[in-house]
């Protein structure tokens, strides 16, 4: 009865341990209109945007970097966000297995706007388009940086302590 018992209560624990991890590592399908409110918020927060894909080998080096930072400024007024730039169709055989395998912590979404000529210049004017791709701003300070390339931990580190409140 008890290696029953102890059985029973190593799955009851192995589900729930599941469970969280599942529950904080969602993707949430958004149009270009919501990801626009998003950058026209009039909060008095740094929003760090990156824009990436599991397909993209500098957006991979760099993911450390932006979840470093998720839990570095997770209690002040700091928000990581990472946009996927895959397929909407990929969302359940790439992008969920590589955020679960990273264990990935930030706000994510999967950006479900396959024609990019509609939106990227509402972004960004002088975007090309190309990932990595980060966009820093807070609104009600008035600041913005674009930046079209691979950032290092150092240079992210430091865009955040230049613009954060």
């Amino acid at each position: 009865m008890t290696v029953y018992l102890k059985q029973f209560f190593l799955l009851i624990t192995l589900a729930f341990v599941t469970s969280m991890a599942t529950q904080a590592q969602t993707v949430t399908t958004i149009k270009f209109d919501q990801l626009q409110e998003l950058r026209q918020a009039p909060h008095d927060t740094l929003y760090v945007v990156n824009f990436w894909a599991t397909w993209c080998k500098p957006c991979i080096k760099e993911m450390p970097y932006f979840e470093a930072a998720h839990a570095k400024y997770k209690d002040q007024p700091v928000r990581v966000i990472l946009v996927s730039m895959d397929a909407v169709q990929d969302k359940e055989k790439r992008v969920l297995p590589f955020v679960q395998k990273r264990n990935l912590q930030s706000r994510l979404y999967l950006l479900d706007e396959p024609d990019g000529n509609t939106w990227i210049d509402r972004i960004e004017p002088k975007w090309s388009g190309a990932i990595p791709a980060t966009m820093f701003f807070n609104n009600k300070r008035g600041q913005y940086e674009f930046i079209e390339r691979e950032i290092s931990q150092q240079e992210l580190e430091e865009l955040i302590t230049k613009y954060k409140p």
